[in-house]
C-alpha cells in the first residue's frame, strides 16, 4: 500500500477522498492549503499526490510548477478539478501532472487514476486516459471530455466516431466560434456516439467505460438527443 498526499481546500472532499483511500489499505495525509502540502511532501515523501487547482492561497499549478523547478517531482501528482480550462489543463500536464480527476469525483474514476499512478501504468505525461487528441492550426494539444473547449475556430478530433451507417469513422470536426454550452454538447454527443458504438449500443459497457451510473447516463443521452436504437446491435440496454 503508498502513502497518498490528499490536497485540497473543501474539507468534504478531503474527508471522502480520505476515507475511500484509507479502506483501500493506503496510508492518507491531508492538507488544506499549499503550505501545509510542502510541509507534509517533505515529512512522509508521498508515493502520489492528488492536487486540487483552484485554492484560496497558492493553487495547485503555481505548486505543481515549485516542484517541478525545485526538483521535488518524484512522485506522480493527479490534478483535480471542478472548472478547469484547457489552458490550465496544458500548462499542468506540461509541467509533469500525470493526470486529471473531474469533480464530483467517481469511486471508479479515482480508484482507476489512483492504481494507474502508483504502478506508473498511466498513459504517457499529459495524456490522461479518455483524452481526445485536438489539433489545430497550432501544435495539437490533449483536452479531457471534462474540460471545457475554450478555442477560437474549428477543431478536428482524432478518434473514430459513428457514421450514419453506424460504422466507425476516422474524424470529426467541430465549430466552437458558438456558445459554450453548445459546443460541448456536440463534443459530448460525439464522444457517447463512439463508445455506444464501439460497445454494440451496450448500455451496460458504455456505462462502465464513461464511469457513469446507467441511469445517469440514459438521462445524458436523452438531453443530448443521441439515437439509441442507431448504435443497439444486440447489446441489451
Amino acid at each position: 500500500m503508498a502513502n497518498i498526499l490528499v490536497v485540497d481546500d473543501e474539507l468534504g472532499i478531503r474527508d471522502l477522498l480520505f476515507e475511500i483511500l484509507n479502506d483501500e489499505g493506503h496510508t492518507v495525509e491531508l492538507a488544506e492549503n499549499a503550505a501545509q502540502a510542502r510541509a507534509a511532501r517533505l515529512r512522509i515523501r508521498p508515493d502520489l499526490v492528488l492536487l486540487d487547482i483552484w485554492m484560496p492561497d497558492t493553487d495547485g499549478v503555481t505548486l505543481l510548477k515549485e516542484w517541478a523547478s525545485g526538483g521535488m517531482l518524484s512522485m506522480p501528482v493527479i490534478m483535480m478539478s471542478g472548472h478547469a480550462t484547457i489552458e490550465t489543463a496544458v500548462e499542468a500536464t506540461r509541467i509533469g501532472a500525470r493526470s486529471f480527476l473531474e469533480k464530483p469525483i467517481t469511486l471508479q474514476k479515482l480508484l482507476k487514476a489512483v492504481e494507474q499512478g502508483l504502478s506508473n501504468e498511466a498513459s504517457p505525461r499529459g495524456m490522461p486516459e479518455g483524452v481526445a487528441v485536438v489539433a489545430t492550426h497550432a501544435s495539437p494539444v490533449s483536452v479531457s471530455r471534462s474540460i471545457p473547449i475554450e478555442m477560437e475556430a474549428a477543431v478536428a478530433v482524432s478518434a473514430a466516431l459513428p457514421g450514419r451507417d453506424g460504422l466507425l469513422r476516422g474524424q470529426q470536426s467541430f465549430e466552437l466560434d458558438k456558445p459554450l454550452r453548445d459546443a460541448r454538447d456536440e463534443f459530448e454527443k460525439a464522444y457517447f456516439e463512439f463508445h455506444l458504438a464501439k460497445e454494440g449500443g451496450s448500455m451496460t459497457r458504455v456505462a462502465e467505460k464513461t464511469g457513469l451510473e446507467r441511469t445517469h447516463l440514459y438521462r445524458k443521452l436523452k438531453q443530448l438527443g443521441v439515437d439509441l436504437s442507431r448504435n443497439k446491435r444486440g447489446g441489451s440496454l
